[in-house]
């Protein structure tokens, strides 16, 4: 029996045709997923440290956490990436953002921890098969594998897609703009709620990224002849340029969303 098929039980629907298999039936798809996740990101945003650090732990540790949709023809359409760890429930209790919540699954992991939640890390789409529906049916995968362990929730710490569009406004207000409807402005954020998850707290430092103003200017192509603040492609939120200091600092700002299961 695949993922996918196991997951049906919890109420995972795939499209038809369509194969959801995890890294540890299928190890040799870590390496298409990582491809596809590596083009869809800023250079920049490829140089998280905690990242660097730890997302082998992925591969290693949780494999049957890592999920690749396949299409009719067996290619890889989606991924997901998501981990476990121990969350008491409140929003005061979620993790300070990104970084802190893989720190605290690798962390949890060595203690022994049981976990009781699973932490959505990322959920990716092949550039060409994007607008197919594909990002819900990997939240949904990710809500399915959870149910099917027991655990109180999916939390995930959002990158929204459109605060690119909104570099200078706080990621607070942003959190909180509705359309006319009712649903949150953000189609990233829109689509959790939609199937099932609600918001949280807003993470303005989910991720810090830090580097050389050498680096900066490799990472981004930009100059950067002075110090202030800069707006490369892909940011979302000002990169803080010290040319005296050599140094540039960029704090990615996210959102939690909770998906309750229990």
């Amino acid at each position: 029996m695949t993922t996918g098929e196991g997951l049906a039980a919890h109420g995972l629907v795939l499209p038809p045709g369509h194969v959801l298999l995890s890294v540890e039936e299928r190890p040799d798809l870590w390496r298409p997923m990582s491809e596809v996740s590596a083009s869809l990101w800023p250079e920049f945003m490829l140089n998280d440290p905690v990242a660097n650090e730890h997302w082998g732990r992925l591969r290693e540790d949780f494999a049957p956490f890592q999920l690749a949709l396949l299409d009719e023809r067996g290619e890889l359409v989606a991924a997901n990436n998501s981990a476990p760890l121990a969350w008491d429930g409140t929003d005061d209790g979620l993790p300070a953002g990104w970084d802190d919540q893989l720190r605290r699954t690798v962390a949890g992991l060595e203690a022994g921890t049981p976990p009781d939640t699973l932490g959505a890390l990322q959920v990716t789409v092949r550039p060409d098969r994007q607008g197919s529906g594909y990002s819900g049916v990997m939240v949904n995968a990710m809500r399915a594998n959870a149910t099917s362990r027991g655990y109180r929730a999916v939390i995930a710490c959002v990158r929204p897609t459109h605060k690119v569009h909104y570099p200078l406004i706080p990621i607070e207000a942003y959190a909180a703009w509705m359309r006319d409807d009712g649903l949150p402005f953000d189609p990233w954020i829109r689509l959790h709620v939609r199937l099932g998850g609600r918001i949280g707290r807003a993470s303005p430092a989910s991720m810090r990224i830090e580097g050389s103003v050498a680096d900066w200017r490799e990472w981004t192509g930009l100059a950067f002849p002075g110090s202030g603040e800069y707006l490369p492609e892909g940011a979302a939120s000002p990169v803080a340029i010290d040319v005296a200091a050599d140094r540039g600092v960029y704090l990615d700002p996210n959102v939690w969303v909770v998906h309750p299961l229990r």
